[in-house]
């Protein structure tokens, strides 16, 4: 069963939902530091990072899937939020350069058709950045976070799933090192621990974060080459009877004629 947007909002609106927002957050800034320009969609439940894109992007729009429910958003200024389905978005073709997906790969029915959709709205050149729960990390089996709902992916999964929708991954990192817990103390010094961690390359983060690019080519399927009947050349040679005969050779072996 997917989440509810209602749940989504109160567990952000916690003080786990803040400081992992936080953390999950520099992580994607850190990557696209200037979308001067840019048109970008948020699909999921996205609308918690897009804000800090919003004074700088040419556009920015919120999509939740249809299992999901949608809020309104922003909280001032014209709506810019959409249920949708995901494998159907109300884009045309190359309409955007970039696209944040998170709360939406792990609950889709098919997250091949899903990462498909995304390839068809970005432009050539354009780039998706996918946060997904890790399989390894503890945040993908507690239910106290989002993250422990639908299907966590390992990193050669996520790698696989992105090639077979034509997608190239450019970069990756990790977030939510620390366990999921609700004391006071352990959240002040996320910040700490996910620095130290992340320095010692734990394999154990809450969610992985790629950023893809777009191929703009699709793959040629190689076909095997068709077996070809010997070619066969004649020669003149003279016969038995002194008379000159037409003969053709296969592999070395003379026919009379």
């Amino acid at each position: 069963m997917s989440l509810d947007v209602v749940d989504l909002r109160d567990f952000y609106s916690s003080n786990l939902g803040v400081v992992a927002g936080r953390l999950i957050a520099t992580k994607i800034r850190a990557r696209w530091s200037d979308l001067t320009g840019q048109r970008l969609a948020g699909i999921g439940f996205a609308a918690p990072y897009l804000t800090m894109f919003r004074d700088e992007a040419e556009r920015v729009v919120s999509f939740n899937p249809a299992t999901q429910g949608v809020l309104e958003w922003p909280d001032n200024g014209p709506l810019a939020a959409a249920l949708v389905e995901e494998t159907e978005l109300p884009l045309a073709d190359g309409s955007l350069d970039r696209v944040l997906a998170i709360h939406l790969l792990e609950e889709a029915e098919s997250a091949l058709d899903t990462l498909r959709e995304i390839w068809r709205v970005l432009a050539p050149g354009g780039t998706v950045i996918l946060v997904a729960p890790n399989r390894r990390g503890v945040w993908a089996r507690s239910d106290a976070t989002p993250f422990g709902n639908g299907r966590p992916f390992s990193r050669p999964q996520l790698t696989r799933l992105l090639r077979d929708a034509l997608f190239s991954p450019v970069n990756w990192t990790e977030a939510l090192y620390l366990p999921p817990l609700f004391h006071g103390w352990a959240l002040r010094s996320a910040p700490t621990y996910e620095r130290l961690a992340a320095r010692l390359a734990s394999p154990f983060a809450g969610v992985h974060i790629v950023e893809a690019s777009k191929q703009v080519f699709r793959p040629i399927t190689v076909r095997a080459r068709r077996a070809t009947a010997p070619k066969f050349q004649p020669v003149l040679i003279p016969s038995a009877a002194g008379r000159v005969g037409s003969v053709a050779r296969d592999r070395g072996h003379p026919v009379r004629s």
